[in-house]
Formats: C-alpha cells, structure tokens, sequence
C-alpha cells in the first residue's frame, strides 16, 4: 500500500476512537476487481499456484525459537502483561541474525475450561496488535471468549513495538500526504513520481536491514513460534482485514497446527496487486453509493437534497474536490496545513469504512464547502494517516508500503502504465478512480524487489475456518470472501448483508453469536448463513 489513499492491503482497527466521534477502520493500501477462486493475474492467466505447506517437524536450527522462555511483566493498562519473543530475521539463514518480536496478552478472567490463546490482529499491514488488543480485545470481545481465553497480541515484524519500518519524518509525511494525486500536466506527474522516489529511498535508508524480511509469509512463521512458546499444540485466531490474509498464509504454511480461526473482511490472495487495486476501488464506489443515499436523506447533506441521485452526489463531491486542487482552504492547523485536494479526498474514504462516521462527513463537508473551514475533513484524513496532534506519526504508513511491495509484484512500474489504466480504475469509481490508480504507482520504485507472488491457499487438512464477508465492504470486496472460502479446503463462508469493512463486533447479533460459538464450542456456523 501506501501512505496516501492507495490500497492494496487493509486495515480493520478499532483503536482511535478518541479522535474520531465514531469508530473508524482504517485502510492501508488496497486497489482491485472482482474475483472469484482461480483468479486472474494481471496478464489475464490463471493463478495456479497454491501456498505449499511446510514440513510438519520443526527444523533443529529453528529450535532455539521455538523452545524460548518469554519473560512476562506488566505494562500498560491494568491486566495486560508483555514480553519480547525473538524470531529470525531471515528463516533461511536462522543463525543471521534475530528480529524482536513484541507481544502482549491478557490472561483468561474466568474460571470455566481454559480454551488457551486467542490472537488477534486488526489488519493493516502496519496496524499494531497490540494497541488494538489493549484499547478494545482485551475488554471488548464478548465476556465468555475472554473468561475461556487469554487474549494475546503480537505486533508484526516491522510494526509498532517489533523493530519498525522507518521513513519519513512528520514533517516529510506532511508533505507526502497532501502530493497532488491527480496530476494534471507532465510537470505534477513528475512530483507525484519525485514523492514516491523520496519516500521508498528514505525507508531503504533507515530500515535497510528490515526491508527484505517483513513479508506475510515471515510474519506468519513468527506467530507459529508464538504459538509454540505459549504452549499451545493449534493456534486459535481472529484476523480482521489484512489480517485475515496473515491468518490464511499461516493456514496454509501449518494446515494441521490450525485451531479456531476467523478470518473477518477477508482478502483474496490469489489476485495481482493491480487487479487488487482496482477491485477495492469499486468496493470504495459502491461504499460511496450507499452513502450518497443515505446523505440526501438528512437535512443536513452539503451534496444534494431528497431526490438528489447518487449520481449527481458524486458529481458534487467531484467538483468540490477539484476546487480545492486549484484553491486550498484553512483547516486550522498550528502547522500551517491547508485541506487540498489529497488531504480531503483521504478523509472522505476515511470515512467509507464505517457507517458510524457519516454524520460525522455530513458535518465536515458542510463546514468545508460552506464555511470554508478544512479542520473536520483534515481530522478525518490524520486519523487514517495515524498523525497526533504534535505532528508525529506512527509507522502505520511506513510498514504497510513496505509489507505490501514485498508481497506482490508493483500494480504498475511507470507513470506511463497509470494513464494506460485510469479508464478502468475511473469506471470503477467515478469519485476516486483517478485518485486510487496514481496512488497505485507507490511500489514501482521500492528498493527491494517483491519476493510473493499471487496464489491460492488450500490449507488440505485444516479444522474448519471461518470466512466472514460483508456485501457492501468497501476495502475488502464481498467477492474477496467468497473466493478465500472457496480456495481454502475447510472454509466456511459467514455472510453479513451489510455497509462497513468487518463484521465481528459492530452491532451484529447475528454475526457475533455465531463467531462466539465457534470460538467457545468449536462449532462453525451453517454453510451459506447470512445476517443482516
């Protein structure tokens, strides 16, 4: 992904609440179209690959990680402890060197049958496990999982606590994250390609040692080490967004160590980063439909009134957005900032990932396109960009471009492949297709060559898993999970007819009673189960 509204991963976390007035899930670096099990590359082929298992004995040079003692100690809010658990950097070369891995948990608080571990992660990649676990896990999972379980966390290499990726300083992301990314001459193509240049250089400068080892395959044989130095014989786990692409590849690397797994929002490993790239910019699309809808509903719609198509919504918002590309407006900012075309454009998908925040675009496109203040949508737009209000951020931006490019092959390799394709992605998304295919550009120059490729995960011999897709999420397409589920051999596909990205936990009875008793008795829900 990268550290503008460019996709290619997602991010499903609940954790920033206390900037935003409702809760937000914030994406990462997801793009594509549609697919379903066997999907095409970019070249029109069919993926036919799948993620082979490793071998079932752990290597003896691995053994020292697997037989580690974590150190436990208390830390942050009360009831949690932490620890650091060492990984090798380079599985290939174990004896090259470690990566520290940070993790934390809160130990089960009832005094039924321990079910052991459960490990969360709310997506990204680049989102911290840890602080999703700490400010909404550890207290938020129904009272039943987290009295049979303890709830356990680990920051993936490269991220929050666990040796992160670094790149550039708040005051260079500032300037990154308000580049012109719908560049109208040679002259801002060429600064939106000197700003990708800038920001993949400074990562290859300062995380030089990081930069070939943080892919999901080694994240995913880190949380087997994890698993091992807990104690339990299967992991048990609930992936949300990029997190269920991390849940799968472990699935698929160690079928017959998987326990309870959910995977909610879930990816398609199978597509190409373009393909990907342009399937999440119709899912934003189709989560911008539903939201025009429901705007001109309310009096206080800045894009229409009743009557107002969704058509003509988007059509407003396009205009507005190509005024503030010539004109910038004040938001209020100490550090002199101004709402252009890029700051408002993030804000606004933003808030496509949660219904909950509508109003709270309502209220900020209105004091921006009639009271000429920028602070609401520049809110929006920090809070997906992790940036306090000191002016710092975290490294949410940094590790995702750098998961991502070493996942798959770059979406395109020039400027010159975007324009090719700014039809497709503009009828994808009348609103952001111009936007979200230049924001695709960011891996064509990262300093380290993409070692994944597409592929399908079969997982032969895995327990049951838990594939939950939601009909109008807009950063991982209902199709995605269709085809997970389909691809992956003891996959059982949950429905949520639904808006928002992820299903677990945001006011579904329906889908929360049938994650909680597959969780607490094992027992997957119906095939086919849909709710609403």
């Amino acid at each position: 992904m990268h550290t503008r509204p460019s996709l290619r991963r997602t991010r499903g976390i609940r954790t920033r609440t206390a900037r935003l007035t409702a809760t937000l899930f914030t994406a990462a670096a997801l793009l594509l179209s549609a697919c379903s099990a066997g999907s095409s590359t970019s070249a029109g082929g069919t993926v036919d690959a799948a993620l082979a298992a490793l071998p079932r004995a752990t290597p003896s040079a691995l053994s020292p990680y697997y037989t580690q003692t974590l150190h436990w100690r208390a830390c942050g809010v009360s009831g949690f402890q932490c620890a650091t658990m060492k990984a090798p950097l380079d599985y290939a070369r174990p004896g090259a060197g470690d990566v520290r891995l940070a993790v934390a948990r809160k130990k089960a608080a009832g005094k039924g049958r321990p079910l052991g571990s459960l490990l969360v992660n709310p997506g990204g990649p680049g989102g911290s496990a840890i602080a999703y676990l700490q400010s909404y896990a550890g207290a938020g999972y129904p009272a039943d999982v987290r009295a049979h379980y303890d709830m356990v966390a680990m920051d993936p290499r490269g991220v929050a606590r666990s040796e992160p990726v670094e790149c550039l300083d708040g005051r260079r992301m500032d300037a990154y994250a308000q580049t012109d990314l719908t560049p109208d001459n040679a002259k801002e193509r060429a600064a939106l390609v000197t700003a990708d240049r800038t920001f993949a250089e400074s990562c290859g400068a300062h995380s030089a040692r990081l930069l070939r080892h943080v892919s999901t395959v080694e994240a995913a044989r880190d949380m087997d080490i994890l698993r091992a130095v807990l104690g339990d014989p299967k992991l048990n786990y609930v992936g949300a967004s990029y997190g269920t692409f991390l849940g799968a590849t472990y699935a698929g690397l160690f079928p017959g160590r998987v326990g309870r797994m959910v995977l909610d929002g879930a990816m398609d490993p199978a597509l190409d980063a373009r393909r990907m790239n342009l399937d999440q910019t119709a899912g934003f699309e189709t989560a911008f439909q539903a939201f025009a809808k429901d705007c001109v509903r309310h009096a206080d719609c800045p894009l229409g009134t009743a009557g107002t198509t969704p058509a003509q919504v988007g059509g407003h918002l396009e205009a507005f957005f190509r005024k503030l590309d010539a004109h910038p407006i004040p938001a209020g900012d100490p550090d002199g900032r101004k709402l252009g075309e890029a700051l408002a454009t993030t804000g606004v998908i933003a808030a496509m990932y949660d219904q909950g925040t509508w109003q709270q675009l309502r209220e900020a496109l209105t004091s921006a396109m009639k009271g000429n203040d920028g602070a609401g949508l520049l809110a929006l737009s920090d809070s997906y960009y992790e940036r306090d209000a000191g002016g710092h951020y975290s490294n949410l931006m940094m590790a995702n471009a750098a998961v991502n490019c070493l996942d798959l092959p770059p979406a395109f390799t020039g400027p010159e492949q975007v324009e090719q394709a700014l039809p497709a992605f503009e009828k994808a998304s009348p609103v952001f297709g111009e936007v979200l295919a230049w924001s695709s550009l960011n891996c064509a120059y990262w300093p380290v060559k993409a070692t994944g490729e597409p592929h399908r995960i079969e997982a032969q011999g895995a327990a049951p898993i838990v594939v939950v897709g939601t009909t109008r999420d807009p950063a991982t397409p209902y199709r995605w999970a269709l085809s997970l589920a389909r691809q992956l051999s003891s996959g059982r596909l949950l429905t949520y007819a639904g808006d928002g990205h992820t299903a677990f936990g945001r006011g579904s009875t329906c889908i929360d009673s049938a994650i909680r008793a597959y969780l607490l008795r094992g027992t997957p829900p119906p095939a086919g189960k849909r709710c609403s």
